[in-house]
């Protein structure tokens, strides 16, 4: 193999971006796990208990719910991450969320929307500590990542869904491959990234900015089939994995997780193909990489409207025109809500359709915090 190889996007560690999984599939494949005979650890899914003293909003989000006053009646919100995990336990701690999104299910009509929260926003991770969110998970887990959310985007979201990149892989796999159309710019990296891939989880090979071109040589051109064409066509697991890693083209992480998002519609678009012998089998190849707290009978109940659920809408946070992208000192490079009460009362407009959502004291707290650690690397 060629020397020029070596992946266009390394950091101090392997970053295996992971998006996470179709939440329609993911929670059928769950519930299914209560349906079949009784399993090996290792073939079940990874369940805990999120402390709800912890994850808890603001007072006031919190008494709206208890008082029936509030838009986000009717949802259901789900936290999806997709960890940079190499391994069944590191799912759970000390990896970083490469992926973090909200799903937000009417459960009156069946309508799913998206919002990519992008992982270097500038927000206060948990702990009153302001930094890349990304960096809630990798600390605390999925508690403090749900923490995160909800206190930075006035949510009560009480579930999530974390996966590690083999499930991804194998569940596009087991679909038989989900149709993307792949333009010139992103051929130039797929190839790349999905020797970055294989070099990682299969040869264990630790990349570093550092990592010289020829220590990629371990990947064989037996380990991925290469894409040699633009244009619409059946990607593999490995191949739309490493399509949703593509960060070098124009819109950089930004279209990232549009790729991220237009993969889910891809496997929600085949996995309504399959029937539930077809889903069980994809689920026993990839349960095991999954971590949850969703309970049996939510998962039942989400499951009796399987067939009416549908991607409707999908957008990213913080918004285009209430962003900054800079390096923020010792911080590192940071997506920056210039003005984080302004990119809530878009979220909850677009998710919830509440026209004028008065933001809780929290979010106004934090969104002076983040504009007073920010503003002078913009000049204000």
């Amino acid at each position: 193999m060629a020397t020029n190889l070596k992946p266009t996007s390394t950091k101090s560690k392997s970053k295996m971006i992971v998006f996470a999984i179709e939440i329609i599939v993911i929670l059928a494949m769950l519930a299914i796990l209560y349906l079949v005979l009784s399993r090996k650890p290792e073939e079940q899914p990874l369940v805990t208990v999120l402390d709800e003293e912890e994850i808890k909003p603001d007072n006031k989000v919190q008494q709206e719910i208890e008082n029936g006053t509030s838009k986000m009646l009717g949802y259901k919100n789900i936290a999806l991450f997709g960890v940079d995990a190499l391994s069944r336990d590191q799912i759970t701690k000390n990896s970083r969320s490469d992926s973090i999104m909200i799903a937000s299910i009417n459960m009156d009509n069946g309508d799913i929307k998206l919002v990519s929260v992008y992982r270097d926003s500038y927000l206060n991770i948990g702990t009153d500590s302001y930094q890349k969110c990304n960096a809630a998970y990798a600390k605390g887990g999925a508690e403090q990542a749900v923490k995160m959310l909800n206190n930075n985007l006035d949510l009560y979201i009480k579930d999530f869904v974390a996966v590690g990149y083999n499930a991804v892989i194998d569940l596009i796999d087991g679909l038989g491959g989900i149709y993307i159309d792949v333009d010139k710019e992103e051929l130039k990296y797929i190839n790349d990234y999905q020797i970055s891939i294989v070099a990682a989880w299969k040869y264990g090979l630790n990349i570093t900015e550092s990592t010289p071109p020829e220590a990629f040589n371990v990947v064989k051109s037996s380990d991925y089939v290469k894409l040699t064409e633009p244009g619409y066509q059946l990607l593999n697991g490995l191949q739309a994995t490493a399509y949703c890693r593509i960060r070098r083209t124009a819109g950089s992480d930004y279209k990232r997780t549009e790729r991220q998002r237009e993969v889910l519609k891809a496997i929600e678009t085949q996995a309504k193909k399959m029937n539930v012998a077809d889903l069980t089998k994809i689920f026993n190849n990839v349960i095991g990489n999954v971590y949850t707290n969703i309970s049996t009978e939510d998962l039942l109940a989400l499951l009796e409207k399987i067939a009416d659920y549908q991607i409707v809408d999908e957008d990213g946070f913080p918004q285009a025109d209430l962003r900054t992208a800079a390096p923020i000192g010792a911080k590192g490079d940071c997506v920056v809500p210039r003005d984080l009460v302004k990119n809530v009362v878009w979220l909850h407009e677009f998710l919830f359709e509440e026209q004028n959502y008065e933001v809780s004291d929290t979010v106004k707290e934090y969104s002076e915090k983040i504009k007073s650690d920010t503003d002078r690397y913009f000049g204000n």
